[in-house]
């Protein structure tokens, strides 16, 4: 057993700004939806009136949210710890400032969490087999006490990987070549994430996409 080492000051910080951070996406999303999908059945002319009695607040939001991001930024510049890893975590594919500081502040500096396998459960990716007794019956699933907002900027980050010419994008055209479910070979992708950012954190280098471990 190790003892539990509690949040410092500074990544309670982070995790507090996170939060914010996420409600005003949140209020984004639900702002934004309504018009887009109105735009497919709506009268023109009302679709227009609601953008510009919305767009003033959608300003206000993108605001907040660029000025929280660099408070992020900031926090992380000023702790040279927090500086450290964030250099690690973000050279991974796929990952940028919010993964990174989501990845830190969930697994408490990679102090409470230290196994990739048990991030990959705690925000979602990793599924269960449906069992009773012996037998194993339906889907595979997910907990549903999942962290579901990390597991929703996992996903991003992955649609942003394979958008990108990198191995991760020939894997993913490789496996729906071969047939696989598109959200299954996304979920593999977001699994592969996970486990490169805790392989670099843990031999405190940053990714390389070349890198050939030598055998001693």
């Amino acid at each position: 057993m190790k003892l539990y080492q509690p949040p410092r000051e500074i990544v309670r910080k982070l995790k507090y700004l996170l939060k914010i951070r996420q409600r005003l996406v949140n209020t984004r999303r639900r702002l934004k939806t309504p018009i887009q999908e109105a735009e497919e059945f709506v009268n023109s002319s009302l679709v227009k009136t609601e953008k510009k009695l919305l767009q003033p607040i959608l300003t206000q939001v993108d605001l907040k949210i660029e000025q929280i991001e660099e408070q992020i930024k900031q926090l992380i510049k000023q702790d040279a710890e927090l500086k450290r890893l964030y250099s690690l975590v973000s050279s991974v594919s796929g990952v940028g400032l919010i993964i990174s500081t989501h990845m830190i502040v969930a697994s408490n500096e990679f102090k409470t969490i230290q196994d990739p396998k048990k991030m990959a459960c705690h925000c979602g990716v990793a599924p269960f087999a449906h069992t009773s007794g012996k037998s194993i019956r339906g889907k595979a699933k997910v907990s549903h006490l999942a962290d579901k907002d990390l597991k929703w900027i996992l996903h991003m980050g992955a649609m942003s990987a394979i958008l990108s010419h990198n191995e991760l994008q020939d894997y993913y055209h490789r496996k729906v070549a071969e047939g696989k479910n598109e959200m299954a070979v996304l979920n593999a992708i977001r699994n592969k994430i996970i486990h490169r950012i805790f392989a670099c954190v843990h031999q405190n280098r940053k990714y390389e996409k070349n890198y050939i471990r030598m055998v001693a």
